[in-house]
């Protein structure tokens, strides 16, 4: 039987009630676990990145949300690239179109171009699933300036070189406390010619990216690939989400009975901004939340769980900031011992 753990009620910015939130976690997680998850700290502000209050966690939002200006340039854009929309492109919705760079395969007629226009009208992501095309990109709402359509390669496991793990690196993340079953679960590899670790990116089962660890602790992401969250497809139905800071942490919070749970690629910044948040065009080092905005617009209660360091305080700030604050609860990780804390979750 799990355990639940009941949070002190707090109060809603949005709607001014008050609320109890709990976690459900497994009873075998001991005594560390349930004591870092039953003491979130809640924190309050505007919200920025969250969806419509009034709509429905999985539901459709309200056709008002709807810029239509903004949703008429947005089409007008993806037409300059080829991209003609018709009746099926509804925001908010996935619609399949024939793909204009390879034509649909030809005499099949495969519509294979995935494109989706965010709720709002802000901006449309499009990729052709077909395996010898890949064409992805996206386009923004706002300005003239066509640069700001942009296209991503399409990426293989086999063009990346990419292997199943070998024994020394499935022996080092099971020093760390990493299974083979989770490393399998999430398609943990090696890269060929250097063994680094391979974690493979994906946006409904589709191969988005990846980024490698070498043993030494140095990190590369694959070039020419648009950002996302890894771990996106884990969090499709979640109505709560865990961010973490690292691959090895979401694997590590998985391991600790929690799948629902994200790491963002690129790190920490070292110092919370002090400017005004830039529009979602300019918001390059935070590009990978706008690209998940859909998933991320569905939750209720965001648990960010970043490492216990100056850079981790502030990724979570900025992450709040993006997210709504109202619905961000921050993680505070136990004391190793009488003068310091654990680190992050793989620690833990």
């Amino acid at each position: 039987m799990p355990v639940r753990i009941m949070q002190p009620g707090h109060l809603s910015l949005t709607n001014g009630l008050a609320t109890t939130s709990s976690v459900t976690v497994p009873r075998r997680l001991g005594r560390v676990w349930s004591r870092l998850l039953s003491y979130p700290t809640h924190v309050t502000g505007n919200p920025s990145l969250q969806c419509n209050s009034d709509a429905e966690s999985f539901g459709e939002h309200k056709d008002d949300t709807i810029d239509i200006s903004k949703l008429t340039e947005v089409k007008q854009k993806l037409k300059l690239v080829g991209i003609n929309c018709d009746d099926s492109c509804i925001p908010g919705r996935y619609a399949h179109l024939l793909c204009p760079k390879c034509k649909g395969g030809g005499q099949s007629l495969e519509r294979s171009l995935s494109v989706h226009i965010i709720q709002d009208g802000d901006f449309a992501m499009w990729r052709c699933f077909r395996v010898d095309c890949g064409w992805a990109g996206r386009a923004f709402a706002g300005g003239t300036n066509i640069r700001k359509v942009m296209s991503s390669r399409q990426v293989a496991e086999k063009s990346l070189g990419l292997e199943p793990l070998g024994g020394k690196l499935i022996a080092y993340l099971g020093e760390r406390m990493i299974s083979e079953g989770t490393l399998q679960r999430n398609s943990v590899m090696q890269r060929l010619h250097d063994q680094a670790i391979a974690f493979p990116y994906w946006h409904n089962g589709v191969l988005v990216g990846c980024k490698y660890r070498s043993m030494e602790r140095k990190f590369r992401q694959e070039k020419g690939t648009e950002k996302w969250l890894y771990g996106l497809d884990d969090i499709n139905e979640a109505a709560e989400v865990i961010i973490v800071e690292g691959e090895i942490d979401k694997l590590s919070v998985e391991e600790a009975g929690f799948q629902n749970c994200v790491s963002v690629p690129s790190g920490a910044p070292p110092k919370v901004s002090n400017r005004e948040l830039p529009p979602q065009e300019k918001d390059t080092g935070y590009q990978y939340l706008w690209n998940c905005k859909e998933h991320l617009d569905k939750v209720s209660r965001i648990i960010l769980a970043t490492d216990a360091d100056t850079p981790g305080h502030a990724l979570a700030e900025e992450l709040a900031r993006r997210l709504g604050k109202d619905r961000c609860w921050r993680v505070r990780w136990p004391k190793k011992d009488e003068f310091s804390y654990f680190k992050d979750a793989n620690e833990v």
